[in-house]
Order: structure tokens, then sequence, then C-alpha cells
């Protein structure tokens, strides 16, 4: 039976996760208290992984009842605390420092910070894909790839590429129900972590894209011809999901049903 395995949530985006027990579904099809926080530039452009070296360096931890942030650089042993709320300017302050650069620390409680805008919901991946793929680097392990690829939800008991059955041809969608909760899955993304200007993806993975290009090939030669995938960089499900399931909640443990495909605009569904 496909579970769900773990959940995780990113509170400021392109940075650390927290693994949860469960999550809540916002009006907006987010998770609640993903990538609620995102770091800007005086342009309003994300500060990522896909373009400044420093992202993967910093380390964060996260105490959400009581809005406290805790910064680190990697590798080094002083931490800072900020709450979110009454200390924002020295957090910005800090931040500014350590990238050389004025940036802002700006929230969205409603919608967060989604990477598609057309597909906020929950982010999916299933944990068999990301040991497969940690297989092909000598130098990688299964958290290290897990945290490279920031997935929200990971199924168990299903093999590896298994989430590519959710995404859909350009005409169609594929409903899929975890625990209560409707999902539609999009189209698959691209983590951050595969950019080629990411000097800290270069220098973990190397030769990554001739990897990549080589696995495509003898895995999944399929993939490519049926989605016109390039490369297997594209690992993890966008979805959305309808207004009625807002307010529900995803748990670690509830079982995954695809339910059947459908036209790309949400109908009515009784639960």
């Amino acid at each position: 039976m496909s579970y769900v395995a773990s959940i995780h949530v990113y509170p400021v985006k392109s940075l650390d996760g927290l693994a949860v027990s469960q999550a809540t579904i916002l009006t907006s099809g987010a998770l609640e208290g993903d990538r609620s926080f995102a770091i800007c530039d005086a342009a309003g452009e994300f500060v990522n992984t896909k373009h400044n070296s420093g992202v993967p360096f910093l380390r964060l931890s996260f105490d959400t009842k009581k809005r406290i942030a805790c910064l680190k650089i990697q590798d080094t042993e002083q931490e800072f605390f900020f709450h979110v709320d009454r200390e924002r300017p020295r957090i910005e302050s800090w931040l500014s420092n350590y990238f050389g650069f004025s940036v802002k620390l700006i929230e969205n409680l409603l919608t967060g910070f989604p990477d598609n805008a057309a597909a906020p919901g929950p982010s999916i991946i299933s944990t068999e894909t990301i040991a497969e793929v940690a297989s092909w680097f000598p130098r990688v392990c299964v958290n290290e790839m897990r945290h490279r690829l920031r997935a929200n939800i990971e199924i168990g008991d299903v093999p590896a590429f298994w989430e590519h059955q959710l995404f859909p041809q350009a005409d169609e969608i594929v409903r899929f129900k975890i625990g209560t909760v409707i999902f539609e899955g999009i189209n698959p993304g691209q983590p951050c972590m595969l950019s080629t200007r990411n000097y800290a993806a270069k220098e973990a993975y190397p030769n990554f894209q001739n990897v990549l290009t080589a696995k495509q090939k003898e895995i999944r030669p399929d993939l490519v011809k049926k989605w016109h995938l390039n490369h297997l960089s594209r690992l993890i499900v966008n979805t959305r999901v309808p207004p009625q399931s807002a307010e529900k909640i995803v748990h670690i443990g509830d079982e995954v049903q695809i339910l059947r495909f459908s036209n790309s605009v949400f109908n009515t569904i009784s639960d």
C-alpha cells in the first residue's frame, strides 16, 4: 500500500526544512508553514540557490510556535537567534551582511512563496526515487539528496520514479487522494540544487548532467519520450488542491490512491 512516509515543510524558501507528523492544507492549497518566508533583494528577486552560491551554506532551524529562527553558517559553531516578528530588522541586517548586499525577509501566510504559482500545493516524490538518485553519486547520502530536493511529501512502499504517473500530458490531469485530501498532479518541478549556476551543487555533484543523461537512457527512456524530458532532474511532482480540501490535514501514514484522469479544470468532488 502506498502511503505518506514523511512530511517536510520549509519555513524559509530555499533554506532547511522541518520534519512534521502532519500538515494542514491552506485555502490556497499550500501546506501551512511551507515557504511562508522568503529572502529577497532590493529589486524584489528571491535570493535562492539558483542565483546565489551562499544559500546552500546557510543553516536554519525554526521554532514555529515561538516564531524564533536560528541561523548559522555551515561548518561553524556560532548560532544566531531571532524572533521573526519583533526582530525583523536584526535578522535582515544579519542576512545582508552574510550575502554582501541588502535583503529583506518577507512573509505570506496565505499562499507562501511557491516555485509554481499555478501549482501551489505540496510537492511530491517517492522515498525510493531519492534513494535511487543518491546512489548515482558516491559522496551523496540519502539525507543529503532529500535536503537538496526539498519535496514536501514522500511516498513510501512504491518503486523509484513511481511519482511520474502523477503528472499528465498537456490536456489532462491526474487526480489522487492522500488520506481525505484530493490532489491534482500538474507537472514535474526542477529543484534549485540542479542549476548549473549553483557552485555548491557542482562541487557536491561532479559531472551531474552527464550522470543524469546516462541514467535517463538506462532507466526511464519511456519517460523521456512521453514527457519530452531532456534529463531526469525534474524529479518532483507539483500539485494543486481543490478548494473543498482546504483545512484538511495530511498525516504520516495516510494511504495514497490514484483516482482518475480528468480535464485540467477542477470538478466538484463529494467526499
